[in-house]
């Protein structure tokens, strides 16, 4: 299987996601360093959100196999500027979470991923486990 490293603002469901992935029951936690598992790496999203921690992703990305870019679904805006894939050496991939809230504008977060270079974009919705299988089949293949 191939490693994924999880990349996107605080509160933008990297750690639920990553219990998901792992097959886990999911419980709040507050990502305070990067945590390296057997195929997903979870990095806090100050290190998004911050120009001197951020340079810290790209060394990260040479531990995965592919760079999950995520973007909650109801973020009112975009951390990750247009083309920002083209500074990872490895597969870039988009993840749409939080999916099933009321406030959900996906094709805004499909947009924002597009314009910042994600050929694939998944949508998942970790609490139901929506979306999870499809990203492991994309790990095996």
């Amino acid at each position: 299987m191939k490693k994924l490293i999880l990349m996107g603002r605080s509160e933008a469901g990297k750690t639920t996601l990553t219990q998901a992935l792992k097959g886990e029951e999911i419980h709040y936690y507050k990502t305070q360093y990067v945590t390296n598992y057997e195929s997903v790496i979870d990095t806090p999203g100050e290190y998004a959100q911050s120009r001197r921690l951020g340079k810290a992703l790209a060394l990260y990305t040479y531990e995965a196999d592919i760079v999950g870019i995520l973007v909650a679904a109801n973020e009112p805006y975009c951390i990750f500027p247009p083309n920002v894939t083209c500074q990872a050496n490895r597969e870039c991939i988009g993840i749409v979470t939080k999916i099933d809230l009321p406030d959900a504008n996906i094709e805004l977060a499909d947009r924002w991923l597009e314009n910042a270079g994600c050929k694939k974009i998944f949508h998942v919705n970790s609490i139901k486990g929506e979306g999870v299988a499809e990203i492991l089949d994309y790990l095996k293949q």
